[in-house]
């Protein structure tokens, strides 16, 4: 079954309209043109009115001045024909076997955002996306791929603080290449100046013994003295008292005590040589710790990228509604440019393309102020819209050549630029 587009419309006493009836193109644009405060938009209004019901009804719908009620005529390719008439504009709808239908038969093949576009333009640009995303079918897969972006971006974010902080601590700390490398315990200090005067001790024992080989010495050499009888035998015990007395001279010269002055230097100095070494632990402790951040940074970047590429790949595999348009961030893109930087044209042809994807069965949609676009643009998006077999009722503020209709105060004015010429018949207010 072919989208659904207009065949035909009457419009009569609505807003500005006082009496119009044409035949849109029916691939393309139908460009409604005229000055300000024409008409043009009426036209516009008029049709949401009709298919979208009471809710798009104007707050004035009637013609200002008119005492005839709206009228209101859609007839639609399908053959359905709608109208709204009578005091209370009631709706009816006839199938070319003339089967009554209702706005519920209206609402499964007319899109809301085709006779609201402002709508869905002036949605958010998250908003636009997700609506994207929703009828190309990857919304909640790439949903679930931005919260794991998100997520590890601000993990990432934390650490790369951490790491920074680490960073920056470690070269502002001093480092001390003579310090020891362990904080320097008092006690151990106390414990070796003990050992080492205990050794000490042990050397003056060792001195001890030799005064008293030297009295005993003096002894016997005045016993020598008094006991010639014995000399001999004293002679000898001199002898090897002073072969004894030798050993003990050279064992003494070689014995040396060890200084304490060095560990009584650090003990008394201690706090200062501890803050060095804390000193130069805190500096290698931060960098330890920044290694170790950089390389949780490094393994979430690589993540991060990961996901970055699952998402490409998805969107590229998605068959979206017009080449060029993507998701970035949560946000929609057009040609890589978001919604605020493209231009009014770009604008409106994405949401056309979007919106026509939204509900294949409507082959139509309302466009209002194409003044934004240039003439050639406008060729451009004209054909544009016949390749996507896409009907477009446009107005634009123009009497120019590019016009289809020029509305005139509230009627459709001859000219020799519209390409589809209005019906001939004189138009009276209040009849067609």
């Amino acid at each position: 079954m072919s989208a659904m587009k207009i065949n035909q419309l009457e419009i009569e006493n609505v807003k500005r309209v006082k009496a119009v009836k044409f035949e849109p193109a029916k691939n393309g644009l139908t460009i409604l043109g005229g000055k300000n405060n024409q008409g043009k938009t009426s036209v516009l209004d008029a049709i949401a009115w009709a298919l979208g019901g009471n809710k798009y009804k104007p707050s004035q719908s009637t013609r200002e001045g008119s005492v005839t009620p709206p009228f209101l005529s859609v007839k639609l390719n399908n053959g359905l024909i709608v109208e709204r008439k009578g005091k209370n504009s009631e709706l009816k709808v006839l199938d070319p076997n003339g089967e009554k239908g209702g706005q519920q038969l209206l609402n499964s093949f007319v899109e809301e955002f085709a006779i609201d576009l402002p709508k869905f333009m002036n949605a958010t640009n998250k908003e636009k996306a997700q609506i994207l995303l929703k009828i190309i079918g990857v919304g909640d897969q790439l949903f679930q791929l931005e919260e794991q972006e998100h997520d590890m971006y601000n993990q990432r974010h934390a650490i790369g603080q951490i790491m920074d902080q680490k960073v920056k601590f470690a070269k502002e700390q001093p480092y001390y290449p003579d310090a020891p490398k362990e904080i320097v315990s008092a006690s151990d200090l106390i414990s070796k100046q003990s050992e080492i005067l205990a050794r000490n001790g042990e050397n003056q024992k060792k001195r001890s013994q030799l005064q008293q080989l030297q009295q005993q010495f003096e002894f016997e050499n005045q016993r020598i003295q008094e006991l010639e009888m014995q000399l001999d035998e004293l002679k000898n015990t001199h002898s090897k008292t002073t072969t004894d007395l030798e050993i003990a001279n050279k064992t003494v010269q070689e014995l040396q005590d060890e200084s304490t002055e060095e560990l009584e230097k650090n003990i008394a100095e201690i706090d200062e040589v501890n803050r060095l070494v804390r000193a130069n632990l805190d500096k290698d402790k931060a960098e330890d710790d920044a290694k170790q951040y950089q390389q949780q940074y490094n393994e979430l970047t690589s993540k991060i990228n990961k996901i970055r590429e699952e998402k490409t790949e998805l969107l590229n595999h998605a068959e979206l509604p017009l080449e060029g348009l993507s998701v970035v961030d949560g946000e929609l893109t057009y040609n890589e440019q978001k919604w605020d930087n493209m231009s009014g044209s770009d604008q409106l042809k994405v949401s056309t393309a979007i919106v026509r994807k939204l509900k294949p069965d409507c082959g139509f949609i309302l466009l209002d102020k194409l003044e934004q676009m240039d003439a050639d643009v406008l060729e451009e998006f004209g054909k544009w819209l016949e390749e996507q077999d896409l009907q477009a009722i446009a107005t634009r503020v123009s009497v120019g050549e590019e016009c289809s209709i020029i509305i005139e105060d509230g009627y459709i004015k001859e000219n020799d630029y519209t390409t589809q010429p209005p019906n001939p018949t004189n138009w009276k207010e209040g009849e067609f």
